[in-house]
């Protein structure tokens, strides 16, 4: 009797532990695939980072493959079981990914939680009873896989970095650019609305040969034929000229300041590194 009430005494306490042995283990395992889905600095994850970029690789070559004509029923089909794994291996991945985020929703609406959802959700939305239409929409949208490439590349990291750097620079530049697109096509058209009606009839109409002209392309499709129309192409070209040489400048000295940044991130991290392992 007396063990009966040994028993039911510790049981709870025996119950507790079990609990918080089960909660440490779940936090383990969570840790390990965290580990190996964000972190490339250890062999799984680098093994899980290879992996996936082949598999993007290969989704990118077989969607090429399946646009060859007379393609035979026996390779359409190979092609198609093929595609069926590689979305089910990704759905996999994107689930991971949401398990072992910490912030699952920012994850799920950050730019790369779209591209990896962007990923998969073609075939799941247009599979099964899809027209024709709706099938080239599928395999059209398959192409976004390739941005999945941009998460496994630091350079990608440093560029997108060097975007928010220099984000007022940029928005300034556009707005400038949108302006002169503007003067442009209205220049345009006060000097050759009357001879070509048909082609600088309006602002409008003069936007196309405002933008192949900034961007010193110049199709041939649309072309000045007045003196005046002429010499103002002539100072069109010079800025464009200009405006084309700002952007590199603008996303270079970003870049330098991106890379300096990772840099020192990463020596805090080294210096962190060894202060922990002298302790």
């Amino acid at each position: 009797m007396a063990f009966r009430q040994v028993v039911s005494r510790t049981h709870p306490l025996q119950v507790a532990t079990h609990n918080e042995n089960g909660a440490k283990m779940d936090a383990f395992r969570k840790a390990r695939l965290k580990r190996m889905v964000e972190d490339t600095d250890t062999w799984q994850g680098r093994v899980f980072d290879r992996f996936v970029k082949g598999l993007i690789v290969f989704s990118i070559v077989s969607y090429a493959v399946e646009t060859l004509p007379d393609l035979s029923a026996r390779m359409q089909h190979l092609l198609y079981t093929l595609e069926v794994a590689v979305v089910i291996i990704f759905t996999v991945e994107y689930a991971l990914r949401i398990y072992v985020a910490d912030k699952k929703l920012a994850y799920i609406f950050s730019l790369l939680g779209l591209i990896d959802l962007l990923a998969i959700l073609p075939f799941y939305v247009f599979h099964g009873g899809a027209d024709s239409r709706a099938l080239r929409a599928m395999r059209l949208l398959r192409i976004a896989r390739t941005l999945k490439l941009f998460r496994y590349n630091q350079a990608v990291d440093r560029l997108l970095r060097a975007v928010v750097i220099a984000k007022e620079e940029i928005v300034l530049f556009f707005s400038l650019t949108a302006i002169a697109l503007y003067l442009a096509a209205s220049g345009i058209h006060y000097f050759e609305s009357e001879v070509q009606p048909d082609k600088f009839g309006s602002i409008f109409h003069g936007l196309w040969w405002a933008v192949v002209t900034l961007t010193t392309v110049g199709y041939g499709d649309v072309y000045p034929i007045t003196m005046g129309g002429r010499v103002f192409t002539f100072l069109i070209l010079m800025i464009g000229m200009g405006i084309i040489a700002v952007p590199p400048g603008i996303i270079s000295s970003a870049l330098s300041k991106a890379r300096q940044e990772q840099d020192k991130t990463l020596e805090s991290e080294s210096s962190k590194q060894g202060t922990e392992t002298d302790t």
